[in-house]
């Protein structure tokens, strides 16, 4: 065996060699799947709740509440989804973070309600 780096590692890259739009992309795809698995998630979440002929008030008031957090979950994501769009974009401001992973944990919460509420 040979000492030494590896023919070729540690060699820098020329810079013409990265393409500059993949992460973006990569990112954007990513909360694509992100937001997709919370519409699911509250989907099923508002079948289950209101599957029932007669629905009472804290299954409505808990698909209500899901149903806004999801608007705002999508529409959070959604404007990020514009700031990459535009080449490099910003930093994530931690007020976007916040609201995002609140919309998260809010949404946990929820489905967790969902599973252990009497009667079900």
């Amino acid at each position: 065996m040979a000492d030494g780096p590896l023919p070729g590692a540690g060699a820098p890259r020329p810079a013409s060699d990265r393409d500059p739009g993949l992460q973006p992309e990569r990112t954007r795809l990513a909360w694509r799947r992100t937001t997709l698995s919370a519409t699911a998630m509250a989907v099923l979440a508002g079948r289950q709740l209101l599957r029932s002929d007669a629905p009472g008030p804290v299954e409505v008031t808990l698909a209500v509440l899901m149903g806004l957090l999801w608007v705002a979950f999508v529409a959070l994501s959604h404007h990020r989804m514009q700031a990459m769009a535009t080449g490099r974009p910003p930093a994530l401001p931690p007020r976007t973070a916040l609201l995002l992973v609140g919309c998260t944990l809010a949404l946990a919460l929820c489905g967790a309600v969902i599973l252990v509420r009497p009667g079900h």
